[in-house]
């Protein structure tokens, strides 16, 4: 019951109520045959790249960190000298 035809780009189509199971079977397809092109890191690499991203966070942590308290003190020491609250 589903009627084929020609989409803007010129290549045919599925409507109806098949053509949902065509294009989901031709796209699990695609996926399937790119993914075999892909180049999946190494164990090794992955670990380092892990480590790298763990580091830098902790990093940026304490850097905020630090940045918030000084930034905290300098605000309280504005307002005790300033005579508020």
């Amino acid at each position: 019951m589903s009627t084929e035809t020609l989409d803007q780009s010129g290549e045919r189509s599925l409507r109806g109520p098949l053509g949902w199971w065509t294009r989901t079977r031709e796209f699990l397809t695609e996926v399937r045959n790119e993914m075999k092109r892909v180049t999946w890191p190494s164990q090794r690499e992955v670990y380092a790249t892990t480590v790298v991203v763990i580091l830098t966070s902790v990093f940026f942590g304490l850097y905020l960190f630090g940045v918030d308290l000084l930034l905290n003190n300098a605000v309280q020491w504005l307002f005790q000298r300033l005579g508020a609250a």
